[in-house]
């Protein structure tokens, strides 16, 4: 246990044994009661660590605030976001296992589930000699995205609470639902959370300092065949899976998660299902670069027209949707919110790790609705299934890079 955040553990293996799963087939905002339940559970305790203007947004969201203790009361005033839902894997009845000093070689067996984290498998293992680590028991997912990063801004708060000699100005604190299912931070108040800049606290290992994501799209593809009995069905079938495959092949053979990294986008085919009759496919499209994005769903645009014409008919129905933009476009010039994280981390030995993100997180959204957010890590390892881990001195490391940021904006060391 941490001596400088003594309950920093101990809150974050409550709290991932608290079922939050989002649902994405919901109509609620939020999408889950489990996650409107775990939010007005952590309302009650933020005000009884004593953090003011505790209240409950439309959105789910909850804010909170501390004020500065500068000696004008004055002060930048900086935000900490991250969210309480868990990813679509198991999430119930979570029992995370402590592996105390890892020795950074030996198979780790998950719980009796016959699941193991394998060096082998997960040379990043590695990195955690020494380190005191927290997995799943391989029934579960562990939930360390994001309770990581909500315990670690607790931890914080409770921190600056109890060390009034510790200087800051404003901070501004906000936990969120449904970032898993990329709807979240949709209708994130601005305005009502009221800080210059912020950071989402809900990244990986250490050092991450996330301020490039993808451009991202979802792409919805319904095919009406036309089936008729197989043996009689030259020049009149039209089989709606077939059709399915053959969108599928016109699409660039690179272009898929598995065969790119760093800046290469992709198309991602997530679910195909059908009958030769009707046929449907999901893809998510992303790039960083916002005009190679474009030209994606062109493609894809141009893939059904050409379907359609060789079909004769409007046989191919493609929905393209816009999910968030890449939030470098915007704080490639709100480079003094980045360097506040990088100059804290260097403070701490910490080598910042600032590659673009092959992902969004709500900073995304937030950045552009007006305030500057990168994301920060909050120490997860394998996140969404069964191998996910933490390593409970990287979320300490964590949250001294949060406190860090505050007291170099506070002008102190």
């Amino acid at each position: 246990m941490s001596e400088k955040y003594p309950q920093l553990v101990s809150r974050f293996l409550r709290y991932v044994k608290v079922d939050t799963r989002s649902d994405e087939e919901s109509q609620t905002i939020p999408s889950s009661p489990k996650e409107v339940q775990f939010l007005k559970d952590l309302a009650v305790e933020l005000k009884e660590i004593g953090l003011e203007n505790v209240r409950t947004m439309k959105d789910g969201y909850l804010f909170a605030e501390l004020p500065s203790n500068l000696p004008d009361g004055q002060g930048t005033k900086i935000g900490f976001i991250s969210h309480v839902d868990t990813a679509d894997f198991e999430s119930e009845h979570v029992n995370p296992q402590e592996v105390d000093n890892y020795d950074g070689h030996s198979v780790l067996e998950l719980g009796t589930s016959g699941y193991k984290l394998d060096p082998a498998v997960f040379p990043h293992l590695k990195n955690y000699q020494g380190h005191d680590l927290i997995t799943t028991d391989g029934t579960t997912l562990l939930g360390s995205d994001d309770k990581s990063g909500v315990a670690e801004i607790i931890a914080l708060a409770e921190y600056l609470l109890a060390h009034p000699e510790v200087k800051h100005g404003p901070v501004r604190f906000a936990f969120g639902p449904d970032e898993e299912i990329g709807i979240g931070a949709n209708h994130f108040d601005v305005a009502a959370f009221d800080a210059d800049f912020a950071y989402t606290v809900d990244g990986g290992p250490l050092g991450e300092l996330e301020w490039e994501t993808f451009n991202a799209a979802q792409a919805e593809i319904v095919i009406t065949g036309q089936n008729v009995h197989p043996g009689t069905a030259k020049g009149a079938m039209v089989n709606a899976i077939q059709v399915g495959i053959d969108f599928h092949n016109a699409l660039p053979e690179h272009d898929r998660p598995e065969k790119t990294e760093g800046r290469e986008g992709f198309y991602h085919l997530i679910d195909m299902a059908g009958t030769p009759e009707e046929a449907t496919l999901t893809y998510i499209i992303r790039d960083h670069d916002r005009e190679k994005f474009e030209n994606r769903k062109k493609t894809m645009v141009q893939i059904a027209d050409q379907l359609n014409q060789d079909l004769q008919k409007d046989r191919v129905a493609l929905t393209l949707k816009d999910q968030y933009y890449n939030m470098g476009d915007v704080l490639k010039d709100h480079q003094e919110v980045v360097q506040y994280a990088n100059e804290a981390m260097t403070d701490l030995g910490i080598e910042p790790d600032t590659q673009p993100a092959r992902g969004g997180t709500d900073g995304s959204k937030i950045t552009f609705l007006g305030l500057p957010t990168p994301n920060l890590f909050a120490g997860g390892e394998n996140m969404h299934g069964r191998y996910e881990f933490v390593s409970k001195q990287v979320m300490e490391q964590a949250t001294d890079v949060l406190l860090g940021i505050l007291t170099k904006a506070a002008g102190s060391k």
